[in-house]
């Protein structure tokens, strides 16, 4: 069924680490190979055997629109048809920064990276340079990147992967990182009360979703706001995920906190690699060429990413469409809760915007101790019959469900269906 993609797959381990470029789609914790994809449409993938599944893992985030939408295949042949990367100003990558300004409460200047790591590196870098502070503060199970101070106690493909930290990151470098217990205020509230003077900034994902997607609990970020602010901390929201995902202006408009910086990815570049950071004028005036903060990137802002975020962003902006993807999404999670309580299954579920988590747990989840009970040989056994029956979902335990605008009735029945016989299998 799979043999093309093994055989790839094969030959890759040759060439590539891993066989992959990015770990988290090892499949390892699952028991599988990856799957290679040929070609995507709508809500769908198919691979390189001729196999079709319907696409809960949306390039990880980005095609919130669904494959190959008209509107942004559109802008990309158009831009295409001009040239591909200059390593120079054009005016595509000024009006999705006016776009990301005009939507983001937070951000009244923003910066054009190549990727989320970039960004959320660059965010701490400014951090550091704007207070004169060292340390750190993070939150366990929260993936910001690969970047060196950012792999304390992360979530995604280290958690997936089993590995612990990294070898390569310098002791110093883990020694001005502090990570606490996701949801946790009253812990972080002692940590800054001990070292406050000396934090340079808070990163947190306000919607955690590299350790499976676990929402903040009430008070959560408006306390983190707080403690910010008394102690002189940055802010630094990573909205990678969430921003434009779970509300037009992520999820800084949906819990109504307001970030110090923002870092963006996945959707401004409509799924092309492309990442940002931005938030108040003050801070982002630092960052050279205008102030003393270096960071520089030969592609960002690449023509190509900027009119593929562009037209994402239009369709995003067009009323009622959020409302409609959140129906989509929780007509899903319905599914799949009365289908895992009628086979016995003890699952915990839940949803942000179009975001779906699900973990094979009683619950609740809500930090990264709590996900980390999960039955991960009864997930692997999940995703493998599910993969079967042609759903096609993140291959592991911490990552989140991504729904599409492409998701119709027909692909979310078709799910449910799929899961009703899995939960049926899971209990006998």
């Amino acid at each position: 069924m799979y043999d093309v993609s093994k055989r790839l797959f094969e030959r890759a381990q040759q060439l590539i680490p891993g066989g992959v470029n990015s770990p988290v789609r090892a499949c390892r914790a699952v028991g599988t190979h990856p799957l290679f994809i040929s070609r995507a449409e709508g809500c769908r993938l198919f691979d390189a055997d001729g196999n079709a599944f319907i696409d809960y893992v949306g390039s990880w985030g980005p095609m919130i629109l669904g494959h190959r939408h008209p509107a942004v295949v559109e802008a990309l042949l158009h831009t295409l048809a001009k040239g591909t990367s200059y390593g120079a100003p054009t005016d595509l990558e000024v009006e999705l920064a006016q776009m990301v300004v005009d939507a983001v409460p937070s951000v009244e200047k923003v910066r054009m990276v190549n990727s989320g790591t970039e960004a959320t590196m660059s965010a701490i870098r400014l951090a550091r340079g704007a207070t004169g502070r060292e340390m750190i503060v993070k939150f366990d199970g929260c993936y910001h990147g690969h970047a060196d101070s950012l792999l304390v106690s992360a979530g995604s493909g280290v958690a997936t992967l089993a590995i612990a930290g990294s070898p390569g990151v310098p002791q110093s470098f883990v020694d001005h990182t502090i990570s606490v217990p996701y949801n946790n205020l009253p812990l972080l509230e002692q940590v800054m009360g001990a070292k406050g003077d000396r934090i340079a900034a808070v990163i947190v994902e306000p919607v955690a979703g590299n350790m499976g997607l676990v929402p903040p609990v009430p008070g959560f970020l408006q306390g983190l706001r707080e403690l910010c602010h008394q102690y002189g901390s940055v802010l630094i929201f990573d909205e990678v995920m969430t921003g434009f995902r779970v509300a037009y202006g992520g999820a800084q408009t949906l819990y109504g906190v307001t970030p110090d910086l923002t870092c963006f990815g996945k959707i401004i570049g409509g799924g092309l690699p492309v990442g940002a950071y931005g938030g108040r004028r003050d801070l982002m005036d630092q960052v050279a060429p205008q102030g003393p903060v270096y960071q520089a990137g030969t592609l960002s802002g690449n023509p190509l990413a900027m009119a593929a975020g562009i037209a994402t962003l239009k369709e995003l902006s067009k009323p009622g469409f959020y409302d409609a993807l959140e129906q989509t999404c929780q007509g899903l999670l319905e599914g799949m809760r009365q289908a895992a309580h009628k086979a016995g299954v003890a699952v915990s579920t839940d949803r942000v915007g179009s975001m779906l988590g699900l973990f094979f747990t009683p619950g609740p989840v809500r930090n990264f101790e709590d996900a980390k009970r999960s039955d991960l040989k009864r997930f692997a056994i999940y995703y493998q019959q599910m993969l079967a029956r042609g759903i096609y979902l993140a291959p592991s335990q911490f990552e989140a469900f991504f729904v599409s605008a492409a998701h119709d009735a027909l692909a979310i029945g078709k799910t449910i269906q799929a899961a009703e016989a899995v939960f049926g299998l899971l209990a006998a």
